[in-house]
């Protein structure tokens, strides 16, 4: 089955790739109609940066910028829409906008009423796997497994929220790429996602611009300039069974998944 795509809406000063590009609500609100337009099923909206070195943002200020811009949202158009947060407080505001996501960097271990919280929204919810925290989490990631132990790991938290009363079908596994990984971890990952789709929940990639992408290609320094590695990782997870893809380039994503598809479709795969 092709994945559905996520697209990023980021409303942060500081986002890796595009951080301060939606300076206003009403930029941020057109920017999400226009992915939809060009194929998103899924709308991702961030108000807290969590790229490497990331400092954190208190709860109030991260519903200032996201919450408006889920409520301007919801008012045109009826799909799923995703916070991408690791607060409680900030979930339940933005679930009270008219959110249907949790996408939580930390699978809802950042906070000790998270779990419960999770559970309370009956909302779906991603949860990903992060070795650190973001302003470390680069500083000297080791494993000796990359792959069993992300995918050990979310199993585990899989199990905590269903105890905490998430419902199954209500969780999606994130390998969490660049989150406390080198490059190779990253492609591993990448190359063994099948392993975690295995777990039995819909696995959700997101490789879009990221850092991976310069160390097969040293000269793409700027993360505008990764689309082709962007679209080769998003191939690779849809082959390998990720169910949504999390893009900053939307048209191209769709693009590229619906000509993959239809040359499986003739080989009769």
């Amino acid at each position: 089955m092709t994945p559905q795509v996520m697209g990023i809406v980021n409303v942060t000063p500081d986002s890796f790739s595009d951080g301060g590009r939606l300076a206003s609500v009403e930029a941020a609100v057109a920017h999400g109609l226009r992915l939809v337009e060009q194929g998103a099923a899924i709308l991702d909206i961030g108000g807290e940066s969590t790229r490497p070195g990331a400092g954190p943002v208190d709860a109030a200020a991260e519903i200032a910028r996201a919450v408006p811009v889920i409520e301007g949202l919801r008012a045109r158009w009826p799909g799923p829409i995703s916070i991408d947060t690791m607060k409680p407080g900030v979930a339940r505001a933005a679930v009270a906008a008219g959110a249907t996501m949790w996408n939580d960097v930390t699978a809802l271990g950042f906070a000790p009423d998270s779990l419960t919280t999770a559970a309370d929204l009956g909302c779906d919810v991603v949860l990903m796997h992060m070795q650190g925290e973001p302003r470390t989490m680069q500083a000297a990631p080791h494993y000796d497994d990359v792959v069993a132990e992300v995918a050990d790991w979310l199993a585990a938290r899989a199990d905590a929220a269903m105890a905490a009363g998430v419902a199954r079908e209500r969780i999606r596994l994130d390998p969490g790429l660049g989150f406390g990984k080198t490059a190779a971890h990253n492609l591993a990952l990448t190359a063994h996602l099948d392993r975690l789709a295995a777990l039995g929940f819909p696995v959700l990639y997101g490789g879009s611009r990221k850092r991976t992408i310069q160390s097969v290609d040293p000269a793409a320094t700027d993360p505008a300039d990764r689309l082709g590695g962007s679209l080769a990782l998003a191939l690779e997870a849809a082959r390998n069974g990720a169910a949504i893809i999390r893009v900053h380039d939307v048209r191209e994503t769709v693009q590229a998944l619906a000509v993959q598809a239809a040359i499986l479709a003739e080989s009769g795969r």
